[in-house]
């Protein structure tokens, strides 16, 4: 099992290498320059379990690169960095299958806990979408009931006491794993399967 970092700046990729590093000290970290030497170095590396990817490499193009990478590893988690603003590229990023997005300006701190929030996320398990008799895990049951009260991510994040990066991931699971692509569907499915009231 890797964790895959690809970016064409060797100094961007150190920094992320290093913040992974201090994260998951034993794993193994694999960095590339190109997303076209990702299938020959996962067969002589090991397994994805994160990638880290710079949104603009030489070979890629806009999402690209997010959409390529998340057809051929669909379960795999994806930490998108740019130095575009996320207003920009954000939404495009996750609508492509991006997991979290991180400006290039953000700390080491913010990275770290982005990251982090990824490692965490998916180490819950890759949960196949819900059957309609099964159960949700604790914190997906905890975040329906906060977007049932019209939280934002900002509040949700201060009140478990987790960055809003991680509330971000968090929230991003709990959709896939009920099939839908917003709040307000994911509160739909909720109400028609009786998870809450009203």
């Amino acid at each position: 099992m890797s964790i895959y970092v690809i970016d064409d700046h060797p100094l961007m990729r150190d920094a992320i290498v290093m913040v992974l590093r201090r994260l998951r000290p034993a794993e193994n970290i694999v960095e590339l320059e190109r997303l076209d030497k990702l299938a020959s170095s996962v067969q002589q590396r090991g397994a994805p379990t994160l990638f880290c990817l710079d949104l603009k490499l030489p070979d890629t193009n806009g999402v690209s690169g997010v959409i390529a990478v998340k057809q051929v590893y669909p379960n795999v988690p994806i930490a998108v960095y740019s130095a575009a603003p996320a207003a920009d590229m954000e939404d495009a990023c996750i609508e492509a299958g991006a997991d979290t997005y991180i400006e290039k300006s953000a700390s080491s701190n913010e990275l770290a806990a982005a990251l982090r929030g990824l490692l965490m996320a998916g180490s819950e398990v890759d949960e196949p979408p819900l059957a309609n008799n099964s159960k949700l895990s604790k914190r997906q049951t905890q975040l329906i009931a906060m977007l049932d009260k019209g939280m934002s991510n900002r509040d949700i994040a201060t009140d478990l006491e987790i960055s809003e990066h991680t509330v971000k991931v968090h929230l991003w699971r709990l959709f896939r794993r009920l099939g839908v692509k917003s709040r307000t569907q994911a509160l739909h499915y909720a109400r028609t399967n009786g998870w809450l009231s009203g």
